[in-house]
């Protein structure tokens, strides 16, 4: 757009007060970094403008967005309960009610020891012995905002304990009830991160908090029935600014595990689950100290009477090896699964009898259960060509089942259970049967049969040949025969794969015949270790041209024209937004991005900032290595913003309490486009977090107002 975008004229214009930034000999003037000061009127004026303009600006939309809200709506049972899931003596689960926000946490007893056929619960018949555990909804009650971050139910069924969040900072304040009496007890943890849970016995709370960066860096144990944190005491201490602590309980309840670690390298040390309340000298032993670039994960497993550590680690491997040591000898290692390139090996979960290895190979996740004493792998098979599929909710050491959470582009969320070998302890299934125990119902006919999802491969400029999903409805045609509207998503960083999965809402532009892509672009971990190497620190651009030769490829192949063209990505996917729309601007119609990382250098620059130093690893140093400076500043959006070019539309959306991607980058960024004419709209929500609105109802909300956006963008609001 020139300088007679449509929604210009009226826009909010931001003071310019340079202040200058220098490093490295080189000196940017920031016009808009006063909008940082988050606690001044003038900033929070200038952004309740921005909330206005873009109301004003996209108000013709307001009829679309209702239809595609209701489309949604009943689409979904919006009464509904989940599969529930054993625990000791209950099956736990949730509920959902039409007109309520949020969900509610129930149980109820199983019928005996032998009893793993999961109930079929009916929204409309009551459930015996039914309890109710959390209702999220009373908890909300008087909140703009609201998110549990921690919740659990001590193994004995007594206790529970949960975590909530009312501004969107992710800082819970932790809270533990009696379930066998109904009494609130006194205990109140103020300010922990999210994940708190019980020790094995129910007496003691694990629970981690964040230091002035806002990085986990403490773990504490909290004796059940103390009033605050006065008499906590404090297991495990990282100053290292660039790794984060969690901490857990393995399956076995053996040990307490906490881990720490960053980007590229961790540290596992084990505590003793029965006694560490009991002993106020236990200190954490580690398993193998921190070697820079060296990763692992520990899981506890009993073989034949004998303990034993099973760890993952890409120590001379670089896409994962596992292998297993004594507790007591970690040092002492025999090689389970050796290291297969093209085989990234991502978890392992043990359970009484067998382990479950998951990994990713040719692009897609994999599960298998491992023999213990072969050490033999047996893949569980799926049909479609793309899906992905995870351990889901198995909790218990010694089940006959294993329950697997599974999606497609075009299969709606599913649970499944795999019956283990030597089972007898369901009555519908023989060993190795696959057992189809729910799915998520759409509403309103949906046929999975009317919809196709494929997968294509585009040349990147350098020859690598980058994968990209599609899904569409087929009664529009078939990709490439003919030019369609294209919603063409993208993430690229810290090796987090985009895995196909169903979305009722992407079903509003599918149906209005817009094909959904997904690029997966290097940088993500879709084809394995290298393919993250390939787009971090200082081969990040690949990231964005390969996000750019994908959008090239479906002009060129007749899948879509520039025109019909829309880009989206949020967090390090808005940063890939902002790069794509300064590297080739001609290619799209529009871009949304969501919680983008746009003023990437600034950031990346003042480790005073929360989460920076953290970065690091993700994107380089450039405080102190020039190189690093001069590569960040070729790239990042809202230094590089381009004059005498036709920017696409752009919609920004972000929330004032994120503390992952602070409000100020999209804030400054938009400020910066509409200096070159651009048409940029910018929404924040003034009372939510990185995740941003909370409760189903305003998600959908919210979602309708970015599709209506993007179908308006690709000319088929009308439709």
């Amino acid at each position: 757009m020139t300088a007679n975008a449509p929604h210009a004229a009226s826009a909010p214009i931001p003071a310019r007060r340079p202040a200058p930034r220098t490093h490295h000999g080189d000196t940017f003037e920031d016009p808009y970094e006063w909008l940082r000061e988050k606690d001044s009127p003038e900033v929070i004026a200038h952004l309740e403008a921005e909330n206005a303009h873009t109301d004003a600006a996209l108000a013709h939309l307001e009829p679309l967005r209702e239809r595609i809200f209701q489309e949604i709506k009943t689409r979904v049972r919006e009464t509904d309960l989940s599969l529930p899931s054993r625990r000791g003596a209950w099956w736990y689960y949730g509920r959902t009610v039409a007109g309520k926000q949020y969900g509610i946490q129930c149980r109820a007893p199983i019928s005996g020891p032998d009893d793993w056929t999961p109930p079929t619960l009916s929204p409309d018949v009551e459930v015996p012995g039914e309890q109710v555990l959390l209702d999220a909804n009373a908890e909300a009650e008087g909140q703009e905002f609201f998110s549990l971050g921690s919740f659990d139910v001590s193994d004995d069924g007594t206790r529970m304990l949960w975590g909530v969040d009312v501004s969107g900072d992710e800082r819970y304040t932790v809270r533990v009830k009696d379930l066998a009496t109904g009494q609130t007890l006194p205990d109140v943890l103020e300010g922990t991160f999210s994940g708190a849970h019980f020790l094995p016995d129910g007496t003691h709370v694990v629970y981690t908090t964040v230091d002035d960066a806002w990085r986990p860096d403490r773990a504490w144990l909290h004796p059940v029935g103390r009033a605050g944190r006065d008499d906590d005491r404090e297991i495990y201490r990282d100053d290292d600014e660039r790794f984060w602590v969690g901490a857990g309980v393995t399956r076995s309840n053996r040990f307490l595990v906490v881990e720490s670690g960053s980007s590229v390298t961790s540290e596992v040390a084990l505590l003793d689950a029965a006694t560490v309340a009991a002993d106020a000298e236990a200190t954490p032993r580690v398993v193998w100290p921190r070697r820079e670039g060296v990763e692992y994960g520990v899981d506890h497993a009993v073989v034949d009477g004998d303990d034993w550590l099973y760890i993952l680690h890409n120590d001379g491997a670089l896409d994962f090896e596992l292998v297993r040591a004594r507790p007591e000898a970690p040092e002492e290692l025999e090689t389970v699964l050796a290291h297969e390139p093209g085989r990234r090996l991502l978890d392992i979960d043990c359970f009484r009898d067998f382990a479950v290895v998951e990994y990713r190979r040719e692009g897609l996740p994999r599960l298998a259960l491992l023999d213990y004493r072969t050490h033999e792998l047996t893949e569980i098979e799926f049909d479609e060509p793309l899906y992905a599929a995870g351990l889901s909710g198995n909790p218990e050491w010694a089940p006959p089942v294993l329950r697997i959470g599974y999606g497609s582009f075009t299969t709606p969320g599913s649970v499944f259970e795999y019956v283990l070998p030597g089972s007898n302890g369901v009555s519908d299934g023989a060993p190795g049967d696959l057992i189809l125990r729910r799915q998520v119902e759409v509403l309103g006919g949906y046929d999975a049969a009317e919809y196709g999802q494929a997968r294509l491969w585009a040349p990147a400029a350098d020859g690598t040949r980058v994968p990209v999903s599609l899904v569409w409805k087929r009664s529009f045609g078939e990709p490439g025969t003919s030019v369609r509207p294209v919603h063409l998503y993208g993430y690229g960083s810290y090796e987090h794969s985009i895995d196909p999965s169903f979305s009722v809402a992407r079903l509003s532009e599918l149906d209005r015949g817009v094909v959904f892509a997904v690029a997966h672009v290097r940088g993500g971990g879709e084809m394995g270790r290298q393919w993250y190497e390939d787009g971090k620190l200082q081969a990040k651009r690949n990231t964005f041209t390969d996000f750019v030769d994908v959008a090239r490829h479906l002009v060129s192949e007749g899948y879509t024209t520039p025109d019909r063209l829309v880009a989206e990505g949020g967090s390090a996917g808005g940063l890939l937004m902002g790069a794509i729309a300064n590297l080739a601007p001609e290619l799209f119609a529009g871009v949304l991005a969501d919680v983008p990382f746009v003023d990437a250098l600034t950031t990346i620059l003042d480790p005073s900032l929360p989460l920076t130093v953290i970065e690091w690893d993700e994107w380089g140093d450039p405080l102190h290595h020039a190189e690093v400076y001069e590569y960040m500043r070729s790239y990042t959006p809202y230094e590089n913003v381009r004059e005498g070019v036709a920017y696409p539309r752009i919609l920004a959306m972000t929330s004032l309490n994120d503390t992952r991607v602070l409000y100020v980058e999209p804030a400054k960024w938009v400020a910066r486009l509409r200096e070159v004419g651009a048409d940029a709209l910018f929404k924040i929500e003034m009372v939510a977090g990185h995740g941003g609105v909370s409760g189903r109802y305003n998600a959908w909300r919210e979602r309708s107002f970015q599709l209506a956006w993007l179908l308006d963008v690709l000319g088929v609001a009308d439709s």
